[in-house]
């Protein structure tokens, strides 16, 4: 296995080593939000590269999206850890995920492109900070329904 595979899986699987830190009740209330906007963030992955709006170089497989580990390790544990620390409190959460989103954005892309796993193209990376944003807003909005739809069924 290329030495690049290993560390793709690596980024994939390490942040689930987290989970059982995270408990079983935080993880049954805040997965299906979780899955649902990086399922989200998955289709935005295939338009940007239809748009090239940023490229990954790199890939587990010659037909698995390069962003893949990201989307499916850090992003979407990262989010239930973000829900843990942070729901119930819309300006924290979005403090917590304007601050790791803009990490993202203009410190780990800049690590990815010296490494040669992946940059930025035609979008600008205010941009892209501009769209994690709306979707994290999006995110809090969509588990506060889904919470709420919680509620109604148990009542």
């Amino acid at each position: 296995m290329k030495r690049y595979k290993k560390y793709l899986l690596a980024l994939l699987i390490v942040p689930w080593l987290s989970i059982p830190l995270l408990g079983k009740q935080t993880l049954k209330k805040f997965f299906l939000s979780s899955l649902i906007v990086n399922l989200i963030v998955l289709a935005e992955c295939f338009l940007a590269r239809k748009k090239t709006w940023w490229y990954f170089y790199k890939s587990l497989h010659p037909k698995v999206l390069g962003e893949m580990p990201i989307v499916f390790g850090p992003f979407l544990v990262g989010t239930m850890w973000i829900f843990k620390l942070s729901y119930g409190n819309f300006k924290k959460f979005m403090v917590i995920n304007f601050t790791l989103d803009a990490f993202f954005v203009y410190v780990l892309m800049s690590w990815f492109k010296r490494i040669g796993y992946g940059s930025m193209v035609r979008l600008k990376r205010y941009h892209f900070l501009m769209i994690f944003t709306t979707k994290a807003a999006f995110l809090y909005g969509l588990q506060k329904v889904i919470s709420n739809k919680k509620e109604d069924l148990l009542h």
